[in-house]
C-alpha cells in the first residue's frame, strides 16, 4: 500500500470517526424526525443474510465448539458483536418484512410466508436510494405474492414488488422454491433468467455479488446479499452441505437444548455444520473482496439471520416457535461506526436494524418506523445502562402466539383454539414461560407455577404494552391453570 493510500485512510477514519460521535450525541433527540450528523463520507453498507442459521453456531460467540466459522470470528474481533439479537417474526417471510420496514409483521402485510409487502410502507432500501445510494439484492426475496393461485411466482418478482431495490436486482422471491443445491435459477432486473448449475448454491451466489463489488461504483451503495443455507431445502426437508462436507462433521456437538428432545437434529445437523462452512467461506469472500477494492474502510458490513433452527424439536418443522433456537439470530457488524472488538449483551431485534444503519449512514429515520437504532450501544456505556431490553415476538403458521423476551425471561401466551387463519387472536391462554438465567436452553415450562404467578401477572401486563405499541388491539390473556 503506498503512503497517499495509508495517508488517505488514516484521514477517512478520523473524519468518519468525527461524524460517529456527532451522530451518536444526537440520536436520542433525532431519530423519527430529523436527521443525525451525516458522516464525512456515507458508508456503503451490505447486509449478509444466511437464513436459518442459529446463533450458537457462531465461534465467535463461545457455545459450540464443532462450528468451524473463522472468518465469521474475525468480523466480530474486529466489530460489534451483538450477542443477545433476536427475530421478531421467527420465519423467513415476516421476519425480512420486519428488517426492510422496521415495523411488526402484522403491520407489513407480511404476517406469514407467501403474501406481498405493503407498498405504501418506507423501507430500508427505498430510504436509502432516496438519500443517494443505489439499491442492489443478490438472492432471495420472499416479499412479493408466492402462490401462483393469487397471481404469485415464487421466482421473478415485478420491479413493483422489489421494495426499492431498483438497481441491481438478481433474485427469486423464493430461492428454494427454484433452485437446489447445485442448479437453479434466479432473475435480473428485467426479469431474465441467470443459471447455474454444477457449482455450490452459496458459491454462485457470492460470484454474483463479486462481480458487482468488482466493478466502479459512482455511488454509495446497498447491498443485500440474501443467501438461503443453511436452511433446509424444502423438497427434500433437509439442509443439503457442499459434497464432502457433512462428512467432517459426522458426530460434531449437539446443541444442548437439542439433546434431550426428539427430532431431525441427529441426522441433519453434519449437513447443517456443512452449510455453515459455506457461508463462512463465502463471508471471507466478501471481506477479501473489500479489501482489494480498497472498500473494507468505507463499508459497513452487517452479517446476521432471519431465525433460528430447532430441527423439529419444539414442533413439526424448524423455526415458528419463541424458544432461543428459534429467536436468537447472530448479528455481527463490521465496518465504519462499529470498529473495535465489543460483545453488546442488550437485547435487540432485527425491527431495529434498519433503523441502526440509517442512523449509522446519517440519515433520518422514518417517523413511521417501530424500531430503536442500536448505535447509541456501541462505545456508550451510558446507553447501555438505560436501554430497555424488552423485545415483542409475533408467531404465526405453528399457532397463533405471542411473547415478550427479556433479558431474564420468555413469556408466551397461545391461541389454544388452533387457529391459524388470522393474524391475531382475541384471546390467548399462557403457554410457555422459561427462566433464561435458569434454563438458557429451555427444557422446564414454567406456565402454570403457582411461584411463578406474579412474574407471570407483570410480563403479561408488559406484553399487552408491546401489543398495543404494535397496532394490536388488547386481547385477553387467560392464565395457565396446569403446570404440564
Amino acid at each position: 500500500m503506498s503512503e497517499n493510500t495509508q495517508s488517505r485512510r488514516s484521514f477517512f477514519k478520523g473524519s468518519m470517526a468525527a461524524a460517529v460521535t456527532a451522530a451518536v450525541a444526537t440520536t436520542a433527540e433525532s431519530q423519527g424526525k430529523a436527521a443525525p450528523s451525516a458522516p464525512a463520507k456515507r458508508p456503503n453498507i451490505i447486509l449478509y443474510l444466511a437464513d436459518q442459521f442459529r446463533a450458537d453456531f457462531v465461534g465467535a460467540n463461545g457455545r459450540n465448539g464443532s462450528t468451524h466459522t473463522p472468518n465469521i470470528d474475525a468480523m466480530a474481533a474486529r466489530g460489534k458483536n451483538f450477542t443477545h439479537a433476536v427475530t421478531n417474526q421467527p420465519v423467513c417471510a415476516p421476519a425480512r418484512s420486519v428488517l426492510m420496514t422496521s415495523r411488526y409483521a402484522t403491520e407489513t402485510g407480511v404476517w406469514h410466508n407467501g403474501l406481498e409487502l405493503d407498498k405504501s410502507l418506507p423501507t430500508l432500501a427505498g430510504e436509502l436510494r432516496r438519500s443517494g445510494y443505489t439499491a442492489n439484492l443478490i438472492g432471495k426475496w420472499h416479499l412479493a405474492l408466492e402462490n401462483p393461485k393469487q397471481g404469485g411466482n415464487p421466482g421473478p418478482v415485478k420491479a413493483e414488488d422489489r421494495g426499492g431495490f431498483l438497481d441491481l436486482w438478481e433474485g427469486a422471491n423464493a430461492l428454494e422454491h427454484t433452485s437446489h443445491p447445485y442448479e437453479g435459477t434466479i432473475w435480473d432486473r428485467d426479469n431474465k433468467p441467470i443459471t447455474y448449475k454444477d457449482e455450490y448454491r452459496v458459491d454462485f451466489l457470492t460470484d454474483r455479488a463479486e462481480r458487482f463489488l468488482r466493478q466502479k461504483q459512482e455511488k454509495p451503495f446497498f447491498l443485500f446479499i440474501s443467501q438461503l443455507e443453511p436452511h433446509q431445502q424444502n423438497d427434500m426437508q433437509r439442509p443439503v452441505a457442499p459434497k464432502g462436507a457433512a462428512a467432517r462433521f459426522v458426530n460434531s456437538t449437539a446443541p444442548e437444548d437439542l439433546r434431550a428432545l426428539p427430532g431431525t437434529w441427529q441426522d441433519q445437523l453434519p449437513d447443517y455444520y456443512g452449510c455453515i462452512e459455506a457461508i463462512d467461506s463465502s463471508v471471507g469472500r466478501i471481506r477479501r473482496i473489500l479489501e482489494e477494492e480498497d472498500l473494507a474502510d468505507d463499508t459497513i458490513f452487517v452479517f446476521f439471520s432471519d431465525h433460528g433452527c430447532h430441527f423439529m424439536t419444539r414442533n413439526q418443522e424448524y423455526k415458528r416457535s419463541t424458544h432461543n433456537s428459534s429467536i436468537r439470530v447472530p448479528l455481527i457488524i463490521d465496518g465504519p461506526g462499529f470498529e473495535g472488538t465489543q460483545q453488546i449483551p442488550e437485547l435487540v431485534g432485527l425491527i431495529d436494524l434498519a433503523p441502526t444503519l440509517m442512523d449509522a449512514a446519517g440519515i433520518a429515520v422514518p417517523a413511521s418506523w417501530k424500531g430503536r437504532s442500536f448505535f447509541p450501544l456501541v462505545n456508550d456505556f451510558k446507553a447501555r445502562q438505560n436501554w430497555t431490553n424488552q423485545q415483542l415476538i409475533q408467531i404465526s403458521e405453528s399457532m397463533t402466539g405471542r411473547a415478550i423476551r427479556t433479558k431474564d425471561w420468555t413469556y408466551c401466551v397461545a391461541d389454544l383454539s388452533g387457529d391459524t387463519k388470522q393474524p391475531a387472536a382475541k384471546v390467548y391462554q399462557e403457554y410457555q414461560f422459561y427462566d433464561q438465567r435458569a434454563d438458557p436452553h429451555e427444557l422446564v415450562n414454567l406456565a402454570g407455577r403457582k411461584e411463578y404467578r406474579a412474574k407471570a401477572d407483570e410480563l403479561r401486563e408488559q406484553l399487552k404494552k408491546l401489543l398495543a405499541a404494535a397496532g394490536e388491539p388488547e386481547p385477553q390473556i387467560l392464565p395457565a391453570k396446569l403446570y404440564p
